[in-house]
């Protein structure tokens, strides 16, 4: 009896078909090939094992920002893989502005700034859930800044957790900074957490919120970091994993990373860096804009920046590069890194 061809064992079909790439189209196209492989892709098993393959590398379909009425969403992918603005672009209240609070795990938090209330969106099912604020939170609703988790396992539900941060001046020498965390799974919120920090040192600290602990510390950032370009510093994940910085001053980004000794003792040290004029062919004497950090994609590592020439997606590790599109609205972007759903299931 002669073997069965390759793509007649299920079982290696199986094997193939989860080493395609993981891009928007690869497996809707799968899927039309024909009836068995329809029945191979959609199945929740096929699922989870080819979204643990591709972990390491999500799709990034696109960015969102705020917009009056709802969110945008601008695409960033070319087709077939391209996802249409209108796909994920969402209309709430055309009175008011609705600001991403964040984009993680397939989901987008947004506060509109008339409600006080958070929006938890999932862009691929449409599914919306509405969070009324906290007690101690719901008079600060324009100071809000936040996060969304979805819960991490294979499980055919998948819970969230939302975790605001709100600061409120408490007198002239300092600020107090209150956080608060909402679990899907339970429906309420947790306590809220507190700190004060003096005013002065405000704009120069890293907020760490510990989930497990509930509890707030501040990291203080690395010595030298110019006051009046604080607003060029996002956290990252470093390259081989811990907290990082990405920093840019003038023309040059400064890649750090959080460190511990033998002892215990945590400090700074800068990884390297990369010089935006010499890749970007920028002339520091001429240009009028210097680069600005407008998004951070962490799973892709690529940053957003806008220069004098528009809106550019740089790799942080490739270093390869292109432009998103000519003008910067201004805004700051939320990458999408998310894009299939089987079920019930993200990625």
């Amino acid at each position: 009896m002669s073997p069965a061809a390759p793509l007649d064992d299920e079982n290696l079909l199986a094997e193939i078909l989860l080493r395609l790439p993981p891009l928007p189209s690869t497996l809707p196209r799968a899927s039309l090939v024909c009836k068995r492989w329809l029945l191979l892709v959609s199945d929740i098993r096929f699922f989870r094992r080819f979204r643990r393959r591709h972990r390491c590398s999500p799709p990034l379909p696109g960015c969102f920002v705020p917009d009056r009425g709802g969110v945008s969403y601008t695409p960033t992918m070319d087709s077939p893989d391209r996802v249409p603005a209108e796909r994920f672009s969402l209309q709430l209240d055309g009175s008011c502005y609705s600001n991403p609070l964040g984009c993680r795990h397939g989901l987008v938090p947004i506060s509109p700034n008339l409600w006080k209330q958070v929006l938890v969106w999932d862009p691929v099912t449409g599914d919306q859930h509405h969070i009324s604020f906290p007690p101690g939170l719901d008079g600060i609703a324009n100071s809000i800044h936040g996060a969304v988790r979805r819960a991490a396992g294979d499980g055919e539900v998948h819970h969230f957790q939302v975790i605001l941060v709100g600061v409120v001046e408490v007198d002239k020498q300092h600020v107090g900074v209150l956080a608060c965390v909402y679990s899907s799974d339970t429906g309420v919120w947790d306590n809220i957490i507190s700190v004060l920090i003096p005013f002065d040192a405000y704009t120069t600290r890293v907020l760490k919120f510990d989930l497990e602990r509930q509890s707030l510390a501040e990291i203080q950032l690395p010595v030298g970091m110019s006051e009046e370009e604080l607003l060029q510093l996002t956290v990252m994940r470093a390259e081989g994993g811990g907290l990082g910085l990405l920093y840019i001053s003038g023309f040059t980004t400064q890649l750090w990373k959080r460190k511990t000794d033998c002892d215990g003792a945590a400090s700074w040290g800068m990884e390297r860096t990369i010089e935006l004029g010499k890749l970007l062919s920028l002339n520091p004497e001429k240009e009028r804009v210097r680069p600005l950090i407008e998004g951070l994609a962490e799973y892709n590592n690529v940053v957003f920046l806008t220069t004098g020439d528009g809106v550019i997606m740089l790799q942080l590790e490739s270093l390869q590069f292109k432009k998103f599109y000519e003008m910067s609205d201004g805004f700051y972007h939320y990458p999408f890194e998310s894009v299939y759903s089987v079920g019930n299931q993200h990625w």
